[in-house]
């Protein structure tokens, strides 16, 4: 039972002789100025199984850390930090620090070494909530909707004056061919697919009859025209 007890204790100093402090700062900027700045922050290792506040210096220290590999990160409600891959090795007295890009595999560790104690950097702020934009008169006027709504307004506005000048024969020729489409349509919506592709093309054929029987008579006038001159 004592001997139980002496392994254990040995056991447990061993592991903190070999446990290192892992020591480091946070870096004011222009994104994070001071700590007044900074409401909350802790800065933890693997999602807060080791973890240590900040002074209002900046500085932080984790204690007792045993050898492995770490993710260190900053939690702060305002900010955001880089985080870091801390490797505690169990024969040296300072550990090696890593830059460590969320998301992507954590082993390998980057070629890349940083300095030791650790330096966090505030690199952005959070922002939590959107400005609520203002009255704009041109992104309004910009919208399809509204160009589309427009047009359709002048147009409606416009059609009596456009129908005044045009030619009755020009317009009767337009209502003429306004009925044969609706009819063409309701034909179609009808199931009366053969109605409707007759009228249709009955509609095609028409204005080609027609100007077959005005070119006789314009043919006509002109002969008539070449006999006065021969008398």
């Amino acid at each position: 039972m004592f001997g139980s007890r002496l392994l254990l204790v040995l056991s447990s100093v061993c592991s903190l002789a070999l446990a290192l402090d892992i020591r480091g700062s946070i870096l004011w900027n222009d994104v994070c100025p001071s700590f007044s700045n900074l409401s909350s922050v802790r800065v933890v290792l693997n999602d807060g199984k080791l973890s240590s506040g900040v002074t209002r210096e900046g500085g932080f220290l984790i204690p007792d850390v045993p050898s492995g590999s770490y993710l260190l990160s900053a939690l702060s409600h305002d900010y955001t930090f880089d985080s870091l891959r801390i490797d505690v090795p169990s024969d040296s007295e300072s550990p090696s620090v890593h830059p460590h890009i969320l998301g992507t595999p954590f082993s390998p560790a980057s070629s890349i070494a940083l300095a030791y104690p650790v330096v966090l950097t505030p690199r952005g702020k959070n922002a939590y909530y959107v400005a609520r934009e203002g009255f704009n008169v041109m992104a309004m006027l910009s919208n399809p909707m509204m160009l589309i709504m427009g047009f359709t307004a002048i147009m409606m506005f416009a059609m009596p004056y456009i129908m005044k000048n045009l030619d009755p024969q020009m317009l009767e020729e337009m209502n003429n061919s306004q009925k044969k489409m609706m009819g063409v349509q309701s034909a179609m919506q009808s199931g009366d697919i053969k109605s409707g592709l007759a009228a249709l093309v009955g509609a095609e054929d028409e204005p080609k009859s027609a100007g077959a029987r005005n070119q006789p008579a314009s043919s006509q006038v002109k002969n008539r025209g070449g006999k006065n001159k021969k008398r």
